[in-house]
C-alpha cells in the first residue's frame, strides 16, 4: 500500500492524487472486467466444461469493484483522517469488500458442489437431495470466516468469541458423538470407496445385498429378499467388507455334482463344461472348468467352477444350470445317486431274514 501512495504521490495537493487514485484504478478495474468478460470467456467457451463459464459469471462483477474499492482505500490514505475517521472509512471498505467476495464465494461453492454432484452421482450415489445439505454448511462455513475477518478489521478482539464457540462445539460434539461418527464414518466411505452403488457386499454381520445409496449417515443395501438395510456409517468404517463387485465385476460360483461310480468321468466333465458354456449368464472368460473332488461314500464328487456376469445373477445361474444338469444326465444316462442303505432283519430263531434296501 506504502509502494502504490508513492507511485501514485504525483500532486502536492492529497485531494488531487484521492482523485487519481480513484480514477486509475477504476480504469484498471475497466481494463480488468473487459479481460475477463472477453478474453477469458473466449477461452473457457471452448471448453466442453460448463462450469468455468459460470465461475467466470460470477467473479467477474467482484473483480471489479474489488479493484475500484483499493482506489477508495487509497484516496483515504492520502486525505489522512483521524485515527477514528480512518478506522471508520478503512473498516467499511474492507467490509465491502469481504462482503462481496463472501456472496461470490458462496456461489462459486454452490456450482462447484453442483458440478461434484452432477459428475460423482453415478459413482458415489450421492442423492441429490443432499446437494442443499452441503450448499448449506459451505455458507456457514464461509460466514463464520466473514465475520471472523469483518471482526478483525474494526479491531474487535475474536479471542473470547473462540473460545466460548469452542466450549459449545465441544458440549455440542459430546451430545452428538454418534451422529458425528457417522458424518465421519461416510466421510471415510466416500474417500476410501471400498464399495460404489450397484455393488455387492457382505458385511460382518452377514448383511449381503446391493448398494442402492451411500449418505452421509448411513448406506442402504437391498438384499435378495428385496428389503431395505439401512447400515449406520459408523459401523460401516469400522467392518470388514466382502466387495463380490471387486476389482472385476464377475462372479464365481461353485456348483458341486456327484455321478454314479462307473460313469465316463471324460463325458461328464465335457458336459458339464457345455452346459456352463450354453448358459446367458456365464462368461466366457475367465473359462469354465472342472475338478474331481473326492471319491464320496456314493458317488464320484465333481465341481463346475464358472463365473457369471454380475454376483446378482448368481442364483438364477446356479439354478438354471442345475435344471440343465439334471435333464442332461438323463438324456445321456449319467446316472445321479442318492445314499442308500441295506438293512438287514435277523428273525427270533436268530437265523438272517430277509434284505431290505433303502
Amino acid at each position: 500500500m506504502a509502494s502504490l501512495i508513492e507511485a501514485l504521490n504525483i500532486s502536492s495537493s492529497p485531494f488531487t492524487n484521492a482523485f487519481i487514485s480513484i480514477l486509475v484504478f477504476m480504469l484498471i478495474a475497466t481494463v480488468a472486467d473487459i479481460f475477463i468478460d472477453k478474453g477469458l470467456r473466449r477461452i473457457t467457451s471452448r471448453t466442453s466444461i460448463a462450469l468455468d463459464d459460470r465461475i467466470l459469471d460470477v467473479v467477474h462483477r467482484p473483480v471489479y469493484y474489488t479493484i475500484a474499492l483499493v482506489g477508495v482505500l487509497l484516496a483515504v490514505e492520502y486525505l489522512g483522517p483521524g485515527a477514528r475517521a480512518g478506522l471508520y472509512a478503512r473498516g467499511t471498505l474492507y467490509t465491502l469488500i469481504t462482503l462481496i467476495w463472501t456472496f461470490s464465494v458462496i456461489r462459486i461453492s454452490n456450482a462447484l458442489a453442483e458440478d461434484a454432484f452432477a459428475r460423482g452421482a453415478d459413482v458415489t450415489g450421492l442423492s441429490k437431495d443432499l446437494l442443499p445439505l452441503f450448499e448449506n454448511v459451505l455458507k456457514i462455513v464461509v460466514f463464520v470466516v466473514s465475520v471472523a475477518v469483518i471482526l478483525s478489521v474494526w479491531e474487535v478482539n475474536v479471542t473470547p468469541l473462540l473460545a466460548s464457540a469452542g466450549l459449545v462445539g465441544a458440549g455440542l460434539a459430546i451430545a452428538a458423538k454418534d451422529t458425528v461418527a457417522n458424518l465421519f464414518g461416510g466421510i471415510s466411505v466416500f474417500m476410501d470407496r471400498p464399495f460404489r452403488v450397484g455393488d455387492y457386499i457382505v458385511l460382518d454381520q452377514k448383511e449381503r445385498g446391493e448398494v442402492v445409496s451411500i449418505g452421509l449417515r448411513s448406506t442402504r443395501i437391498k438384499t435378495r429378499d428385496h428389503i431395505q438395510v439401512v447400515i449406520p456409517n459408523s459401523i460401516i468404517a469400522n467392518s470388514k467388507i466382502v466387495n463380490e463387485s471387486a476389482p472385476l465385476p464377475y462372479f464365481r460360483v461353485k456348483i458341486p455334482v456327484g455321478v454314479a461310480y462307473g460313469s465316463d468321468i471324460d463325458l461328464v466333465q465335457k458336459t458339464l463344461v457345455e452346459i456352463a458354456r450354453g448358459n446367458d449368464h456365464v462368461v466366457a472368460e475367465p473359462e469354465p472348468r472342472i475338478r474331481f473332488r473326492q471319491f464320496g461314500d456314493s458317488a464320484l464328487m465333481f465341481e463346475l467352477l464358472c463365473w457369471v456376469t454380475e454376483s446378482a445373477m448368481r442364483g438364477l445361474a446356479i439354478h438354471e444350470i442345475n435344471c440343465e444338469i439334471y435333464g442332461k444326465f438323463n438324456e445321456l444316462g449319467i446316472a445321479i445317486p442318492f445314499p442308500q442303505r441295506d438293512v438287514h432283519i435277523i428273525s427270533n430263531s436268530g437265523e438272517p431274514g430277509k434284505e431290505i434296501s433303502s
